[in-house]
């Protein structure tokens, strides 16, 4: 094969590399919530999707554990929402850990013995005034309980415009 002609082309695809890659990791650090307004959003739909898991939920050792992730990157960053708030959301994600220590004790002995304290009603309730709560919070500051659906694009930063 001759790759003398590539040589003239070597900047051209160097750079179009580099775009990808920053791209990539432009995106990639703004999947991490940093504004009150991401952090509520995404704690409402992890409040959200707990809520469906707690109407499916099952006493069986294959049951699907809660999630709480976003709760985890963003519990003490929560100043921005009302102390009320925080209080409740603090109780309905210890209460949902608690759930999972539970659940994953009852997934590695495969019993149902280890299900026998989670009392579903109580998770539902704290759950649901935390769904009340944040939409609460985001319809006042925001305007809106949707996430925003613009993705930014790759000259956002550098235009203004992200």
């Amino acid at each position: 094969m001759d790759f003398g002609d590539i040589g003239g082309n070597i900047p051209i695809i160097v750079t179009i590399i580099g775009l990808i890659l920053l791209q990539f990791f432009l995106r990639r650090k703004r999947t991490l919530e940093t504004t009150p307004r991401e952090i509520a959003q995404s704690l409402l739909s992890e409040v959200r999707l707990n809520l469906r898991l707690v109407e499916v939920f099952t006493f069986h050792w294959r049951a699907k554990k809660f999630i709480t992730a976003t709760w985890q990157r963003s519990k003490n960053k929560l100043d921005f929402l009302d102390q009320s708030l925080q209080i409740t959301l603090s109780d309905a994600f210890t209460m949902t850990e608690d759930f999972n220590q539970q659940i994953g004790a009852a997934k590695k002995y495969k019993s149902t013995s280890y299900m026998a304290s989670v009392d579903m009603d109580k998770l539902k309730v704290t759950l649901t005034k935390s769904e009340q709560g944040l939409e609460q919070w985001l319809t006042s500051e925001v305007g809106t309980t949707e996430p925003s659906t613009k993705h930014p694009g790759i000259f956002d930063d550098w235009t203004g415009r992200g």
